[in-house]
């Protein structure tokens, strides 16, 4: 019996569902967090099943060896999962998961800095990194600060909030930085759409451990190491994660005919089939239960033989 989960991951039914038909092999657990998804992996997969385990936050490490010896645990950037692979020695990768939301534990530790409704420090690194939060905000320039938040955070008020932060420098904690960008919003917009600050902090988040360029370079070396048969399942929480797996998977399980070449080539056939045309949302039910699933979007692919 594992020790019940200290959070609640996200749709781990239908992640169990899309790997139940993997019998044999290693299934990496690219985003390891409080491990929910893993526990529930070992628990309704065959014993020949094993699980590489991969987390930029060292603190995850205590949290994996707590479930047994089908659990190897390596402190790592998912962006080298070839590299962690070969290094670990495991050839035979049956399957690939992707859990790209904040673990609740680190949401909930205001001593990391990722939320907005307790103080904390301008942190918000998921692992050992020079960059922090801070610099960002009291050290960037106000234009190159607007441009962060307006493409990490999809933030329309992006100029007006850089224009606050720069004014209040220094800022000290995420309290402070809250406060500030709610102020900085109009006060109607204020009333709509969860709290202000929200999507100013995913970007800055999104900056400091430069998440997208490691999704897409994580995502490529997925689809590169495993077997044919192996599956793929991503789960993502806002539209910049999504549009870059479905671009990915889409385009991986879409065929090639050489048309718009100038010169002819063979037609390439699709590596990848789309398990799900669409995608997957968690039930109302687990909504209810758990209000952070709410944005969660699933997308999976099996690599064809």
């Amino acid at each position: 019996m594992h020790q019940a989960p200290l959070h609640r991951p996200v749709m781990v039914e239908q992640v169990a569902d899309l790997f139940r038909p993997i019998s044999s092999g290693v299934i990496i657990d690219a985003t390891f967090g409080g491990g929910g998804h893993t526990r529930r992996l070992l628990d309704v997969l065959d014993p020949n099943v094993r699980i590489l385990a991969l987390d930029r936050d060292p603190e995850a490490a205590g949290r994996a060896a707590m479930l047994g010896p089908r659990v190897t645990f390596v402190t790592s950037d998912f962006r080298l999962l070839s590299e962690v692979t070969e290094e670990a020695g495991f050839d035979a990768i049956t399957g690939v998961f992707f859990d790209l939301g904040l673990s609740s534990l680190q949401i909930d530790d205001a001593a990391r800095g990722f939320g907005f409704r307790r103080s904390g420090p301008l942190d918000m690194r998921m692992g050992a990194g020079d960059l922090r939060a801070e610099q960002l905000v009291n050290e960037w320039p106000q234009e190159e600060l607007a441009r962060v938040i307006a493409r990490y955070g999809e933030e329309r008020f992006a100029r007006r909030i850089a224009g606050a932060i720069v004014r209040a420098r220094p800022i000290t904690d995420t309290g402070q930085l809250a406060e500030i960008v709610k102020v900085a919003i109009p006060a109607a917009t204020r009333r709509r759409g969860g709290h202000p600050a929200r999507r100013t902090f995913q970007a800055l988040r999104i900056a400091v451990n430069d998440e997208l360029d490691a999704l897409a370079e994580g995502l490529d070396a997925a689809l590169e190491i495993l077997v044919p048969t192996g599956r793929v399942v991503v789960i993502s929480y806002h539209s910049l994660e999504d549009r870059i797996v479905k671009r990915r998977l889409v385009s991986a399980a879409s065929s090639s005919d050489g048309a718009s070449s100038p010169m002819p080539v063979p037609a390439v056939a699709p590596s990848f089939r789309l398990l799900n045309r669409k995608v997957v949302r968690p039930t109302e039910e687990e909504i209810a239960e758990n209000p952070r699933a709410r944005s969660a979007k699933l997308r999976a692919a099996e690599k064809i033989a």
